[in-house]
């Protein structure tokens, strides 16, 4: 896999859940927080996202907001209405949450109408990817023309199966909304070096030297990598290659294949029924005392005495 899918695919658990909502001003909707990440995409009219922490946000027609720590925010049609309880949980979406009437509830009022594409993933804090924690608290990806046509397929696709459910739509849903996330992300991190970033996972991820190493990584994490291997394969000196990974990533290229072979490692253990050997032989041990000596550095216990506290 690419670095930016095989990270979605290890933080990923559960299903993702969308709904459509509908809105007519004045109105306001609070959103519980959430263990993993949200998202709005306003799809008619405009609102104003309230954050828990920070300044309001305006939304037009378009707008994509993805919220990387799912923290507990709001939308309302504008940043001085109040927001009534109770707060809708983005985790009870798509399966029981369907778009209201026009007309219903007593937060509907007589003004413009307001629809929105709400939704919520689950991803694995144990798991988290650095790159992650280089995206701001909330992205927010303005419509613009021509800007971004995969996302605006996906979400058109996305509501189009909310607002008129059919048969596949349990199993279209949860495809959409990953092609979603991917999209949101690839967005964001393509346009870093437009904005001058040189340093951190957005540099890296778009540098063709260090990106052409960390998709070696992930490609095999079993592979005896060394430092002069990954330099060969990135097309530069050990010294100029080492140097140039930490600057962007924050930690030696050595540091970061540990990282991710024992993260790589936990998801076998939580995930699969495979011994332990063939798991310590998938992530680079040629052995189970050394692979075990690893996991335990990482996480403080034993692998098998994980898998068990993991299933119990």
């Amino acid at each position: 896999m690419d670095v930016l899918s095989d990270v979605i695919a290890t933080m990923r658990t559960g299903e993702p859940r969308s709904a459509l909502a509908r809105w007519r001003a004045p109105w306001g909707q609070a959103y519980l927080p959430v263990p993993g990440a949200g998202f709005q995409v306003i799809l008619q009219g405009s609102c104003w996202l309230i954050p828990a922490e920070g300044a309001p946000v305006a939304l037009g027609v378009g707008d994509v907001v993805f919220l990387v720590n799912g923290r507990g925010h709001a939308l309302a049609d504008t940043p001085s209405t109040p927001v009534p309880e109770p707060a809708c949980d983005p985790r009870d979406h798509h399966r029981r949450y369907a778009p209201p009437p026009e007309d219903d509830g007593p937060r509907d009022g007589p003004g413009a109408v307001t629809v929105a594409l709400c939704g919520a993933y689950q991803l694995d804090p144990v798991r988290a990817h650095p790159l992650l924690a280089d995206l701001p608290e909330i992205v927010h990806l303005p419509a613009r023309p021509g800007r971004d046509p995969e996302i605006r397929a996906a979400v058109e696709l996305l509501g189009g199966e909310l607002a008129r459910p059919r048969l596949g739509m349990d199993a279209l849903v949860p495809a959409l909304l990953d092609m979603l996330l991917l999209y949101i992300l690839r967005s964001w991190f393509a346009e870093q070096p437009e904005l001058g970033t040189v340093t951190g996972w957005a540099a890296a991820l778009n540098d063709p030297a260090v990106s052409a190493a960390l998709h070696a990584i992930h490609r095999e994490p079993a592979r005896p990598w060394t430092v002069e291997a990954l330099g060969s394969h990135a097309g530069l000196s050990r010294a100029a290659f080492a140097r140039r990974f930490a600057e962007m990533t924050g930690q030696p290229p050595l540091t970061y294949l540990t990282w991710w072979r024992m993260t790589v490692a936990e998801r076998l253990l939580r995930e699969s029924d495979a011994p332990l050997s063939a798991v310590a032989a998938q992530v680079g041990y040629a052995s189970e005392f050394a692979f075990a000596n690893a996991f335990k550095r990482r996480y403080g216990t034993a692998p098998g005495r994980f898998r068990r506290s993991e299933r119990a």
